[in-house]
Formats: structure tokens, C-alpha cells, sequence
């Protein structure tokens, strides 16, 4: 790295107070799905009202969608394993993401019907 470069990304100091998030994607099950949002089990809790983005695997279709945490509740307590259910409201998808969701809605309401 240049000089000029490791003085342009020289860091500062924070005397106060400056808070962040980390957005990290951890593994959830989808139990239900339509093109407006889905029903998830995951290993922790999500906040109500909470925003994230949701990276789907839809057949051979990966989509990233951001979703509004619409209703949560703890569903199982196990051992030590406790499982977290929670509504989400699909926010402003793409055309492309809205395609895909739709299509495999779609794909899979047709298999269950043969």
C-alpha cells in the first residue's frame, strides 16, 4: 500500500460514542412462503417490527429479499435447543426477486397437487 493510500485510510480515535450493527447471515428453516412474506423457524429471536435481509434458495434460484419481522413467538423449548417462529412481510422486492418468489410459489403448489 502507497503512502498516500495508508493516510487516506488512516483510522481515528472515537472519543464518544459511535454504535453500529453487524448484518450476519445465520442458517433459518422456511415452513412457509408466498409472494408477500414467509413463515421462519430460527435458532434465536428477531425483533418485532425488526428490518433484514433474507437470502432465499429458491430451487436452483437464490434471491437476497428484505423482510419486516411482522409477528414472533418461541414455538419449541428442547433440552437446550429453543426454536423461534416468526412472520415475515417481504419489503419492496425487486421485479426480479418478486419473479422468482412467484415462480417458485408456483413450482411447488403444482407438485403438491399431483
Amino acid at each position: 500500500m502507497s503512502q498516500t493510500n495508508r493516510l487516506d485510510n488512516e483510522r481515528v480515535k472515537i472519543l464518544g460514542d459511535l454504535h453500529g450493527e453487524v448484518m450476519v447471515y445465520q442458517p433459518m428453516t422456511i415452513t412457509e412462503i408466498s409472494p408477500g412474506g414467509a413463515q421462519i423457524e430460527t435458532s434465536f429471536p428477531l425483533q418485532l417490527g425488526s428490518l433484514h435481509d433474507l437470502r432465499l434458495q429458491l430451487g436452483g434460484t437464490s434471491v437476497v429479499v428484505k423482510g419486516r419481522v411482522a409477528h414472533a413467538q418461541v414455538t419449541e423449548v428442547e433440552q437446550e435447543q429453543v426454536v423461534y417462529e416468526s412472520g415475515i412481510e417481504f419489503v419492496e422486492p425487486s421485479e426480479r426477486v418478486s419473479a422468482a418468489i412467484s415462480a417458485f410459489v408456483t413450482e411447488v403448489r403444482a407438485r403438491q397437487e399431483t
